[in-house]
């Protein structure tokens, strides 16, 4: 294994004492629990989201901590949930006192710590669950769809009604029907090494990839032969569109995510392999994202997101955010 790291048992602590560093315009970084959150938080009379979950996804979550998007994050450790108190101490320190959202990922731990913290927390607040991946029903760490890259674009147009003024109810109901119009699915042509093992966390072949993978390496749906970018790219709008029901002529968002290893000389290929797929299907892709947005440490691979648009949901998109990991309109 080779990390540029000093000691393993440091490094989720070493990378966000530079992460604060970095961007301490933007946010501030807590220990004893550890969370990150906005800068200017807590922000008074507003609905203020948090999110959270294993490290090792970066951006995701803290690089989206910010104006237009979340008030806080809670980092857990390297594929592991972070723990209640993180959450409790987390919504403490951003509460504005108009409720608290919580946005959480469909993983078992993830669920569970969060419920916990919810039961801690003295002031109003609700959840969001989001299980975009279409590859699977049933995977390790779930019940049901897991919760991918779609978590980016809940967080954005959810954190741009909560800094248009917009209630908790609101924001809830507005991150309920994000989450149902986005569809995610990933592939993977290698593993990813979590430092603590030291070793990749699954094997596979020079020749195979892993369709429908997990950002944790879970299993997907299938072991296949590697493929060209356009094959991999019809399977999985295929098995994205009719999960959302995608009709012709409608607006989408188009995300092509990488997980960490890929160039981004091939994530916009793969972008240019799912718009042919879409522009096929009669879909009219209206907004766009293309980077590493929700990782898997050092896999290579990437996934593709699909969300329907109407006018109030790219209205949102659009609205400014000023976050680590997602900047524009500010």
């Amino acid at each position: 294994m080779k990390k540029l790291i000093n000691a393993v048992d440091d490094v989720l602590t070493e990378s966000l004492e530079g992460f604060g560093a970095a961007h301490a315009d933007l946010v501030k970084v807590s220990h004893s629990p550890t969370y990150v959150a906005r800068a200017d938080a807590p922000a008074r009379g507003k609905v203020a989201l948090i999110s959270g979950g294993g490290s090792g996804h970066e951006p995701l979550h803290a690089g989206f901590v910010g104006y237009g998007m979340l008030h806080a994050a809670c980092p857990g450790e390297v594929f592991t949930s972070p723990t209640p108190d993180q959450m409790v101490s987390a919504a403490e320190a951003i509460d504005g006192g108009a409720g608290i959202l919580l946005i959480v990922k469909n993983y078992s731990g993830d669920i569970m710590n969060f419920e916990m913290a919810a039961e801690m927390l003295a002031g109003e607040q609700a959840t969001v669950l989001i299980n975009d991946d279409v590859a699977v029903e049933d995977s390790t760490y779930t019940t049901g769809r897991r919760g991918v890259a779609g978590t980016v674009i809940v967080e954005k147009i959810v954190g741009a009604a909560a800094e248009a003024g917009a209630d908790l109810a609101a924001c809830r109901a507005l991150g309920e029907r994000v989450n149902r119009a986005t569809g995610s699915m990933g592939v993977a042509l290698t593993s990813c090494t979590v430092p603590a093992a030291g070793k990749p966390t699954f094997e596979i072949g020079e020749g195979e990839m892993e369709m429908g993978v997990g950002i944790h390496g879970e299993p997907g749906r299938t072991r296949v032969a590697l493929a060209s970018a356009d094959a991999i790219a019809e399977e999985m709008i295929d098995a994205i569109c009719p999960s959302i029901e995608a009709e012709r002529g409608e607006s989408m968002l188009l995300l092509v995510n990488g997980f960490g290893g890929t160039p981004l000389m091939e994530l916009y290929l793969m972008y240019h392999a799912a718009a042919k797929q879409c522009a096929a299907r009669g879909l009219k892709i209206a907004r766009s994202l293309v980077g590493n947005y929700t990782t898997s440490l050092d896999m290579a691979g990437c996934s593709l997101t699909l969300t329907c648009l109407d006018d109030e949901l790219i209205r949102f998109w659009d609205a400014p955010v000023h976050t680590a990991g997602l900047r524009w309109g500010r």
